[in-house]
């Protein structure tokens, strides 16, 4: 079941734009797709058919790093560095917060120079793929 207080919480962190301005507000997010997953059986599925990604994320201006898996049906994340990240996005928060709030396109910050990525693109398209998919899916569920 996914917590109806962290789904308002985040609802109003995303209509008001808070939720780009601190990194650790990514946690809340990442706490609602997790629990978002458990209960819905398409994206379930989709995670359980995704080779495994691990993301490092290190946001530059804020001396913060993150890191998040997933794939194998597994969605876990917490604060640091993490061992074999298969890619990381390196950005300042600005930047890192703009693509979680979905006001910053990935592909435009990677091509103006204003993300970096190391490692595998492919894994961080397949990232930002999956995660536009869950948040789209939710959007829809509260919307009903």
């Amino acid at each position: 079941m996914v917590d109806a207080t962290l789904i308002n919480e985040v609802r109003e962190m995303y209509e008001t734009g808070v939720v780009a301005e601190k990194p650790e507000n990514a946690f809340k997010v990442f706490e609602l797709i997790k629990q978002f997953i458990a209960t819905n059986k398409e994206s379930k599925e989709e995670l359980e058919d995704m080779d495994l990604i691990i993301a490092q994320f290190d946001v530059v201006d804020e001396d913060f790093k993150y890191w998040l898996k997933l794939g194998e049906g597994i969605f876990d994340y917490g604060k640091g560095v993490v061992d074999e990240a298969t890619f990381s996005m390196i950005a300042n928060q600005e930047t890192l917060g703009g693509l979680l709030s979905g006001e910053i396109d990935g592909t435009s910050a990677y091509m103006s120079g204003d993300l970096k990525i190391e490692g595998n693109l492919q894994d961080a398209i397949a990232y930002g793929e999956f995660l536009g998919m869950v948040m789209e899916l939710f959007r829809k569920m509260v919307e009903e």
